[in-house]
Parts: C-alpha cells; structure tokens; sequence
C-alpha cells in the first residue's frame, strides 16, 4: 500500500513538469507573436521598435554581410533594409524549441521582393534566430538569415580578357527607378550593377531632369561624358549649394551621403561602383 508521503512525492515532479510545459507553450505562443509583431515594424518602417526588440548586444548576420553587433549597427542595417524600393518580407517560423526559462531558438524560411529598375527581384532562404528574455519579455539576441540563393558568378570583370563596348552601338533601356522622374535611359558597360561585385553603367539624362533627394549603401563615382550636370549633397534639395560638372568632371559620392542634381541639355554620365545599387529617396535614418 503507498502512503500518503510517498504519493504526495510521486505527484509533486508531475505538477512541476506539467506547469513547465505550460510555460513552454505560453513561451512559444509569445516568441509567434514578438515574431509577427518584428514584420510589422519592417512593413511600417519603424526602426526604433525594431532596434528596441533586440538585445543591447545583439548579432545581426546576414548572408554574404559582414555581422552587425549592437543597437547602432543594427539600426543602420535596417535603415538600408526598410527604404529599398518595394520591399516585401515576410517568414513563417516552422519550430520554436524553448532552451530555458530564458533561451529559446526559432528556425523558419523567408521570402524577400523588391523593385529595382530593371523589374521586380525575389529571392528566398532559411533562418535561425535566437531569443532571450529580458525583464520578462522575449528580445532578439541572434538573427541569421541564409539566403537559398547560390553565390554569383565572378564577375566578367575579373575574366582575362578585355570587355570593350563601342560607344555608338551601346544597348539603352529605360531608367525608371521609383521616385525618378521619367525619361532616363541606362546602359550597362561592365558588370551588373544589382548584383555583388563591381559595375559600370551610363545614364543617358534629358534636358532639365530633376534627380530627387536619395542615396546608396555603396559609394558611387561618377564621370560626365557630356552635357552639364549640377549635383548638390546634403538632408535637402538646395540648387544654390549645387556644384556644376561639365564633360570630363569626376565626382565620388560616399555611401549614405543623401544628394541630388538637375541636368542641363541631353547628358550621359557614366557611373561606377559596387552592386547591389539601389536607390533609396529621401536620407537614410
């Protein structure tokens, strides 16, 4: 016959592990909803609850990115992130194991979309993301993306051979990225400016085309070919502090600097730097 002791030792350790999976399931149920909540800021752009839903020393590591450690890093990786053009992300968690009290691991797939001027770019991949709890509520300690995407090609730049391209038999398309006005045209030298690696395209302008306020997460070097250009750098369009380039001009814009320009008379600059290059209206927050 087992005593009331002895019972009373046999159902405690039951007790205990059936609140402890309680705690697991309330525990997965927030990290889904923290999670939900992650794509909503991207979707709204807001960089601060996305930066206040990491830890202090969170880890960012993108694919084929060098990692982005703490708040700041992470900012400036998803200031890029949310002001590429059309962007759409979305993932869905597949398993969420709960380590601990306060760890837990989420493993899922992404699918990523956004525009560029030569149409619409998809790509899709896997991630793992790490949690912590902090002062009771669920934080982003580790997020790392890998994208399903295989690696580029080397770039044709890198080959052994020459690339020569003659200047009147160069192929124009139109250069329509959103926010730019219409009327630009785009030919592609060497390279492929929306990919990783080094590029070198020519912009074909028409006469009073009015380039808005953006920037670039590369550094852009830019050559008139002919025409005239005015280019101007800073958080607003001022024409009055605009320098004027004529052919011949160079001019180097480092990554993040917000600039704008008006061009006077058919011109074509040529325009070198590493991919992807997007364009991104407005001033990087």
């Amino acid at each position: 016959m087992i005593s009331r002791t002895a019972l009373k030792l046999a159902i405690v350790p039951l007790i205990a592990f059936s609140h402890s999976l309680a705690g697991q399931t309330g525990d997965e149920k927030a990290i889904r909803t923290r999670s939900a909540e992650w794509q909503q800021y991207i979707a709204d752009k807001n960089i601060d609850r996305i930066v206040g839903l990491h830890t202090s020393d969170a880890v960012m590591m993108p694919s084929n990115m060098p990692a982005a450690k703490g708040g700041g890093a992470i900012r400036a990786v998803y200031t890029d992130l949310v002001n590429t053009p059309g962007l759409k992300l979305h993932w869905v968690p597949t398993k969420i194991e709960i380590a601990s009290s306060r760890v837990a691991t989420e493993y899922g797939t992404y699918n990523e979309s956004y525009d560029t001027p030569r149409g619409r770019i998809g790509e899709s991949g896997n991630y793992v993301t790490i949690w912590h709890k902090v002062n009771g509520e669920w934080r982003v300690a580790v997020d790392a993306p890998v994208t399903s995407l295989p690696m580029p090609a080397s770039m044709p730049a890198e080959a052994a051979q020459m690339v020569a391209r003659s200047n009147d038999q160069l192929t124009w398309n139109d250069f329509s990225p959103t926010g730019f006005p219409g009327g630009g045209k785009i030919s592609v030298l060497q390279g492929d400016p929306f990919s990783p690696g080094l590029f070198v395209v020519r912009l074909q302008l028409p006469d009073g085309y009015q380039i808005p306020l953006h920037w670039h997460s590369t550094g852009e070097y830019v050559t008139v070919i002919s025409g005239d250009a005015q280019f101007g750098m800073g958080n607003a369009v001022d024409m009055n502090t605009a320098q004027r380039f004529h052919p011949g001009d160079f001019a180097f814009i480092p990554a993040r600097q917000p600039h704008f320009g008006r061009i006077t008379g058919t011109t074509v600059l040529q325009i070198a730097g590493q991919g992807p290059f997007l364009f991104n209206l407005g001033v990087p927050k």
